[in-house]
């Protein structure tokens, strides 16, 4: 067990027993408020700190028994070792406890849906085309996952068969708690198809995940700082496509944000989803300001787009995925781009609870 999760756990102890003598003290009795405090407390320490107990007695065996590694006799040597390892096996399944008492509470707001933006860095048009292929990882593990997507506006490359910025709405159990974490740079590195002499680009995306908004959550926005245009819809789409001024544009002048929408036919639908996103980009604005100085959260939901802005690399020629935050490298390409991708999600997820354990 990790010796700060040990020494945090001796701490919890001590105040286990001071709690303990505390509450066997007949004047505790007389004031009632203090003593539900004190109890409270301690019913919550005592199903910490018993299996500590126990996995601490494990602890005094273990080392007792390495003393008797020393002895000359083989038969002693090998029966001391079978106990070893069995006290390591009830240790280990003792520490699973602890880890999962110990783990912090999750949020609420990780029960919620998100909005997920993918936004073209550098790169051109190998960045619009890399933004494609995400959106499609993205929208295949969230099939994987049962939850559903809504495909609240897509911003076409003109040049290129990709996309300068998808903004996808996904709903189900537990989706922004699984997603969180994709926020930041993405960066891949391939030979594009219009690339003659075999050179290897790099284009970059950014990403930012936003949990969907309660009604009290909500921030008033005064219609006066908001700049509405209508334009007409543009890109692959069916017969109402640039027949009607239906796609809008929604400018929040203080802040300077702008949300398009023009996924659907009415301009009224659109005007809704757009408020819905600006909404949520100005909550999250406004708690990433708050939080600005917690190590635990990223500073700025959407980075620079800079080829040197990067959480993650997507390398096509060595079929290689790397997350340069946990220094996780897979050699499954492939399978990450076709929606597998609890294999990256769950190690940053377990690497974040334990940091803040």
């Amino acid at each position: 067990m990790n010796s700060y999760i040990i020494k945090k756990l001796n701490i919890l102890h001590k105040r286990y027993n001071y709690l303990s003598k505390k509450l066997s003290e007949h004047k505790t009795y007389s004031n009632h408020v203090y003593l539900r405090k004190l109890s409270t407390e301690y019913s919550k320490l005592s199903n910490i700190i018993r299996p500590f107990i126990k996995w601490k007695k494990l602890e005094l065996n273990l080392l007792n028994n390495k003393i008797l590694l020393k002895e000359k006799d083989k038969e002693i040597y090998q029966m001391v070792l079978e106990d070893i390892k069995d006290i390591k096996i009830k240790q280990k399944k003792i520490e699973k406890i602890l880890y999962k008492l110990l783990s912090p509470q999750k949020k609420e707001e990780d029960n919620r849906n998100c909005f997920l933006e993918i936004k073209a860095g550098s790169g051109g048009n190998e960045a619009a085309i890399f933004v494609k292929n995400i959106s499609r990882m993205y929208i295949r593990y969230a099939e994987s996952k049962k939850w559903k997507v809504e495909i609240i506006h897509i911003h076409y490359n003109e040049n290129s068969n990709g996309f300068k910025e998808i903004i996808l709405k996904i709903m189900g159990t537990r989706v922004y708690g699984t997603l969180k974490f994709e926020s930041g740079g993405h960066r891949v590195q391939r030979i594009p198809e219009t690339e003659s002499q075999g050179r290897i680009h790099t284009s970059t995306c950014v990403i930012a995940v936003m949990p969907e908004l309660l009604k009290t959550e909500i921030p008033k926005i005064n219609n006066q700082d908001l700049k509405i245009d209508t334009f007409r819809s543009s890109g692959a789409g069916g017969q109402h496509v640039n027949t009607t001024d239906s796609a809008i544009r929604i400018t929040h002048i203080p802040t300077g944000i702008v949300v398009e929408c023009q996924d659907e036919r009415s301009q009224h639908k659109n005007k809704a989803k757009a408020l819905a996103v600006l909404a949520t980009r100005i909550y999250t604005l406004e708690i990433a300001k708050k939080n600005k100085d917690n190590a635990n959260k990223k500073k700025i939901l959407l980075g620079s787009g800079d080829r040197s802005d990067r959480n993650r690399t997507y390398n096509f020629i060595q079929k290689r995925v790397t997350d340069h935050r946990i220094n996780l490298t897979l050699y499954k390409l492939n399978e990450i781009m076709n929606g597998n991708l609890d294999i990256l999600i769950k190690p940053i997820v377990n690497k974040y609870n334990t940091d803040k354990l």
